[in-house]
């Protein structure tokens, strides 16, 4: 139950005219065929990873979906002054069948957002000063639906199915959820004496939430309301030049994220309208790091972090409603870590290597009488490795890569954790074949590769707080392709 069809199209489009720069850009996507395997428990993910979950064949769990969006993005630079601006609207369908209902939606989204900056080089301490503002707007039409498709022709006639053997049943929910979003900004960035750059910026947001209930009968009440949730996000950044290869750095900043309007509406108790309990979350977080290129061959990147988080906003299965996600808020969590990575280049060699540890846990998240904090956060490995070595002669390259990732909590009692694993990649090929022609000239360059090598077991992702035991997405097995690259000019 995994199979797909999709197709899917972008084209980009640009000229430059008396300094203005114009790009239109557009994407076409259409999946009329996804169907969801859903996740595995333990024992299943370990005896075969190709089984897909029971109830999502029995309901016939899949989505199809056609988005399609175009944009425009203008930019012009004329003296010491920066300009960009850029608009975008796109339109989704999706009608995507689930075990706990079918889910309809018609959607139209928007945006826009403009910025300014100045340069100012005459003073004693060089400024850039910028401003700009955002604004994006969501119209959905959802719709629910009762999911019969299991029930048989000669079924008995329900009002949640009556009309035996047709998957669509009765009407559950029908409202327009509406969401608009502002922002402004602005940011100041001067050099200090010392080859010192120091940078200071302030953000402020406001979601609007509105959702308007056409279910509205005898038995329905109106679920119809509104949310809004805003926040101001400062931060402040200073950075030194130590030597022309090395600098160091130090920010300090903030963070608001809302829920996302589905979030706001998927209540675990199945009602209509918009979730009031649920917070945005916000963050402080303090980074310092370096960076430096080492023997002329290498760069290298170091940073360390502490982030403090409010509301921290977790998913969770909703109890005897397979299939349906709704969302939470914890108390406080905390995180903390070191990200690095080294890129260079060796002879006929490129190498790499990028590691992350990351400590990230609840400090307070109590629901009823359960404790959870000291408990990692779930979905998160605390290590995570990826390597790469590539070796290139005259066109022929052949390159060689390793991902590892320690194990990870799958829910938050931090009683279910998925194994840690290592795959390993291979794939090679040539680049820089050309031929000419009578108006210009083609190239082709070929490439070929082999995927989890060692055909490793292994989930790729957990399902946080999944419910049934399925908390496993298995990864891909051992997979070859072959590719073709085309250019003409």
């Amino acid at each position: 139950w995994s199979r797909l069809d999709a197709r899917n199209a972008f084209a980009r489009l640009f000229a430059v005219a008396a300094g203005t720069r114009v790009e239109v850009q557009g994407t076409h996507y259409d999946a009329p065929r996804a169907e969801n395997t859903g996740a595995l428990t333990a024992a299943e993910l370990a005896a075969n990873p190709a089984l897909p979950d029971p109830l999502n064949v029995q309901k016939r769990s899949r989505k199809a979906v056609v988005h399609s969006q175009v944009a425009l993005l203008v930019s012009r630079t004329r003296g010491a002054y920066d300009w960009n601006a850029s608009v975008f609207t796109s339109a989704r369908t999706l009608d995507n069948p689930l075990p706990f209902a079918i889910v309809a939606v018609d959607r139209h989204a928007g945006g826009a957002s403009l910025r300014g900056t100045r340069r100012i080089i005459t003073s004693a301490w060089p400024l850039r000063l910028t401003a700009g503002a955002d604004y994006q707007y969501q119209n959905d039409n959802r719709r629910n639906f009762e999911n019969c498709a299991d029930v048989p022709a000669s079924g008995a006639v329900t009002t949640r199915c009556p009309r035996p053997a047709v998957e669509r049943g009765a009407l559950r929910l029908n409202q327009r959820e509406l969401v608009r979003g502002t922002g402004v900004f602005a940011r100041a960035e001067v050099e200090l004496p010392g080859r010192v750059f120091a940078s200071t910026a302030v953000r402020h947001d406001r979601v609007d939430f509105t959702v308007r209930d056409a279910f509205v009968n005898g038995t329905n009440a109106d679920d119809s309301g509104d949310r809004t949730l805003q926040a101001v996000s400062p931060m402040f950044g200073v950075a030194w030049r130590v030597r022309p290869l090395l600098s160091l750095y130090a920010n300090v900043s903030s963070a608001f994220e809302t829920p996302t309007i589905t979030e706001l509406t998927n209540q675990d108790n199945g009602a209509a309208g918009v979730n009031r309990s649920l917070a945005p979350q916000r963050s402080a977080t303090v980074e310092g790091g370096l960076q430096s290129i080492v023997a002329s061959r290498f760069r290298v990147d170091v940073a360390v972090f502490r982030a403090r988080v409010r509301d921290e906003l977790v998913p969770f299965d909703v109890p005897n409603a397979p299939g349906r996600r709704a969302f939470r808020n914890a108390g406080r969590t905390a995180r903390y870590g070191i990200e690095a990575s080294v890129h260079g280049h060796v002879a006929a060699t490129d190498v790499g290597l990028a590691y992350a540890y990351s400590h990230f846990r609840f400090d307070e998240y109590r629901i009823g009488p359960a404790n959870y904090a000291g408990n990692p956060i779930p979905g998160i490995p605390d290590q995570q490795l990826q390597a790469y070595s590539t070796v290139r002669f005259k066109g022929l390259y052949g390159t060689a890569e390793v991902s590892a990732v320690s194990h990870t909590s799958a829910d938050d009692a931090a009683a279910v954790f998925a194994a840690g694993y290592a795959t390993w990649a291979l794939r090679g090929g040539y680049t820089g074949y050309t031929a000419r022609g009578v108006n210009g000239r083609w190239s082709a360059d070929p490439v070929a590769g082999v995927e989890n090598l060692f055909d490793r077991r292994f989930a790729s992702s957990v399902v946080i707080n999944a419910t049934r035991f399925r908390s496993f997405e298995p990864g891909s097995r051992r997979r070859a392709y072959l590719g073709l690259k085309l250019g003409a000019r």
